[in-house]
């Protein structure tokens, strides 16, 4: 529900900006309110579940995602929708990580594996069936119906979950919550999100600006002070000094930051730009997702064969070209060549993507692993988020001042983010040549 919710999205994203009329691009801030509260609220999720149990928190976390759903269909405007969006992301914020909790709490060890298989299926799936069902719903509906459509599902979700799912034990004993460092890392992570989301296309007053990004640097300043301090960091950024660990959260972020804007860019190239109808639209737009699918079976094999340096760099430069390949694309291009290049991106992203997910575990303790997960998502998240303000700043100068969203002027926009993507290759090309031998199972070189 949560990754068909925000495929769909992308693809509503001129309907919306028709029904609220405003600039298409100011759009970007539905994505990167969501995006932002992912990365602020993610960090409380694994003290929650704990806390007050797993099922508990979980169930608690679809019942806000709903109410923001519901919210979202009701909005009469970019200000509504954006509040609304945040609710949902509080929700989901506290559904995917504590899920997982409750997978691998549940699971026996030789079943792990294939259990956590069966849990990655739905961000798989989500980007291949979201913008179909957005494509036909707005073939048939009005847009609120993109939200309201998870109701159903939600509500029948929850019933599973009560049916199937244990009850989970709360743990008061765990220790109090790092209040002081999840108030500094919010008002940090928000302040910088805030501030890319307004720059440069007249949100804010530059004297805003000027004192969100003050505020921003301040409060992670502060929280850096704290953080070595505090028996269990809300995000432990110590774990930053293992060299495989660092190398995946700055690669991926970079790439993150590339990519990012792709969802929001795409609709409107082939939306606004080209006149296509959101049917057609996301019919080929989920070629992204076929991609991101066949590539599964071959992440691994190629990890043993090569290692993690040698894919890790092939695939960040093959990603960056293949981003900007839809630079290029007009209506006299062929569809199935769009096709085409789309799956090669989505292949080649989720290989650099497996291979920089696995290596960040290669040399953190056993004991650290949850915290590395956590500050590894929040890394995602802020990477998706700027990912997409670039994008959306890039399009705003290359339009210029009242101009139309023509072919010509995407071009400028997927340019940058494939050269921001490749800004990963340093970064890998620094690892040690035998970096996450233990994990990949490839012998190392003498």
């Amino acid at each position: 529900m949560e990754f068909i919710d925000s495929t769909a999205l992308s693809t509503a994203l001129p309907t919306l900006a028709h029904a609220f009329s405003v600039d298409p691009i100011h759009l970007k801030l539905a994505l990167t309110s969501y995006i932002m509260a992912l990365a602020v609220f993610t960090p409380a999720s694994g003290w929650a579940a704990e806390r007050y149990g797993a099922r508990r928190v979980f169930l608690s976390a679809m019942v806000v995602f709903l109410l923001g759903s519901a919210l979202c269909g009701l909005s009469r405007g970019l200000e509504a929708l954006v509040a609304s969006r945040i609710i949902q992301g509080i929700g989901g914020a506290m559904m995917t990580p504590v899920a997982r909790l409750i997978v691998v709490g549940a699971s026996p060890k030789e079943r792990l594996l294939t259990a956590m298989g069966w849990f990655t299926m739905p961000a798989l799936v989500g980007p291949l069936i979201g913008p179909p069902i957005a494509g036909l719903v707005l073939s048939v509906a009005d847009w609120p119906w993109i939200f309201y459509i998870n109701l159903p599902v939600g509500v029948l979700g929850m019933i599973a979950v009560l049916r199937f799912v244990p009850k989970s034990q709360p743990r008061p004993d765990i220790g109090p919550f790092d209040t002081a460092g999840f108030i500094l890392s919010a008002l940090a992570v928000s302040g910088l999100v805030v501030v890319a989301e307004t720059a440069g296309v007249n949100l804010l007053p530059p004297a805003a600006q000027a004192l969100l990004l003050a505020v921003s640097l301040a409060c992670g300043w502060a929280y850096l002070r704290i953080c070595a301090r505090t028996g269990r960091p809300i995000l432990d950024l110590t774990l930053l000094r293992y060299p495989t660990y660092r190398a995946s959260l700055l690669g991926g972020t970079l790439v993150r930051l590339g990519i990012g804007a792709t969802p929001f860019l795409m609709p409107l190239l082939l939306q606004v730009a080209l006149g296509w109808s959101p049917l057609r639209a996301s019919f080929v737009t989920i070629a992204t997702g076929v991609g991101i699918l066949i590539a599964r079976p071959f992440g691994t094999a190629l990890l043993r064969r090569v290692g993690f340096r040698a894919s890790l760099s092939l695939f960040v430069v093959l990603t960056a070209i293949l981003t900007t390949a839809p630079a290029f694309f007009r209506n006299s291009t062929p569809v199935w060549l769009m096709m085409a290049i789309l799956v090669l991106t989505g292949f080649c992203r989720s290989n650099q993507f497996i291979a920089a997910n696995t290596i960040a575990y290669a040399d953190v303790p056993e004991t650290s692993t949850a915290a590395a997960s956590t500050l590894a998502a929040v890394s995602q998240q802020v990477g998706l988020a700027l990912g997409v303000s670039f994008g959306g700043m890039m399009l705003h100068l290359a339009r210029g001042a009242g101009g139309a969203l023509t072919p010509d002027r995407f071009v400028m926009p997927f340019t940058a983010i494939g050269l921001v993507t490749l800004l990963a290759l340093p970064v890998y090309l620094a690892l040690d040549k035998d970096a996450g031998a233990a994990i990949s199972g490839r012998p190392k070189r003498a």
